[in-house]
């Protein structure tokens, strides 16, 4: 199976909770009134969307069928397809414009964050990029022992120190390690908390402070890894995290246990932060770069026939 039949699958379980929902609700409507778009909005936030962005769709929603003349309640769902395809476009490529680049990873516990970073790995490596890992998620019990194993798993070389040690630390002797080998990227495992944001912000700008003296000018990501299943709590963790850390893009993972994918749309709509990768299985190469029209395809489907 390729990817976009995995991506499909995976989808398969929010595609039968909210495009099924908008489809019999589009179904039950012989023209489009208020009424439609009172019944569509409340469907598209019960789907975790979101309220701010369920009311954007269906403002640009308004705005479409009344400058193209549609009266045909069932021609809105491809609308809506189009609309969703738009919103989350943009943004999506890493900025691995130098060499070396700096990727800095985060997320709470419990979201899939070090199985990313390996599967991240894995895929930049296929790419053709020479990988470092900096195990600098120090504070979590296991968590290096963790990450050597998907290092191993990905086949690229890993700077640890002993836990407890100085996040900053580890992420300094990566960057000369990561120069010295002539890395193509560095993939740091950082803070995998969110208890308090002033000690987050710290921990993050004295790293910053380290690549910056130590890399200057580099490519620098500060990636976000969410787990699609806890849906609107998601959004919230990465309403948080922006406000904390200045992240540049999400990785969600898990999108093939849920219900909850229409999360995707609101994050990226409500927060503008664009999604970088997504995965949809336990495989080293289920997480994939983010398209929003295969995206879009996988979850409305791309013609009347696929339509569920």
């Amino acid at each position: 199976m390729g990817f976009f039949g995995k991506l499909a699958e995976g989808l398969k379980k929010t595609r039968e909770s909210m495009t099924r929902a908008v489809d019999e609700l589009l179904n039950s409507f012989t023209k489009i009134d208020e009424s439609l778009f009172e019944e569509l909005e409340e469907t598209l936030i019960l789907s975790d969307v979101g309220i701010v962005t369920a009311q954007s769709i269906c403002a640009e929603l308004r705005t479409r069928i009344k400058k193209r003349g549609i009266t045909d309640a069932q021609e809105v769902r491809g609308l809506i397809k189009e609309i969703v395809a738009e919103m989350l476009e943009g943004g999506q490529e890493l900025d691995l414009s130098t060499k070396p680049s700096v990727i800095l990873v985060i997320g709470v516990n419990g979201v899939g964050k070090t199985t990313t970073i390996g599967k991240l790995s894995a895929n930049l490596k296929a790419d053709g990029r020479q990988v470092l890992l900096g195990a600098a998620d120090t504070f979590r019990a296991a968590a290096i022992e963790q990450l050597q194993v998907w290092a191993d798993r990905a086949g690229v070389e890993m700077i640890r120190h002993d836990e407890g040690s100085d996040p900053a630390a580890v992420v300094y002797d990566a960057i000369l390690a990561g120069k010295a080998r002539g890395a193509d990227v560095i993939i740091c495992d950082t803070a995998g908390r969110l208890h308090n944001k002033k000690n987050l912000m710290d921990e993050l700008s004295k790293i910053s402070r380290v690549i910056q003296r130590e890399a200057p000018g580099c490519a620098t990501e500060i990636l976000l890894v969410l787990d699609a299943t806890t849906g609107q709590n998601a959004l919230n963790q990465a309403r948080q995290f922006k406000e904390a850390a200045g992240i540049t893009g999400i990785i969600l993972t898990k999108l093939d246990g849920t219900a909850r994918g229409g999360v995707v749309i609101g994050i990226k709509e409500e927060l503008k932060v664009p999604i970088k990768y997504i995965g949809v299985g336990e495989q080293i190469d289920d997480l994939r770069p983010f398209d929003a029209k295969e995206f879009a395809d996988a979850l409305f489907g791309s013609g009347q026939e696929e339509q569920l």
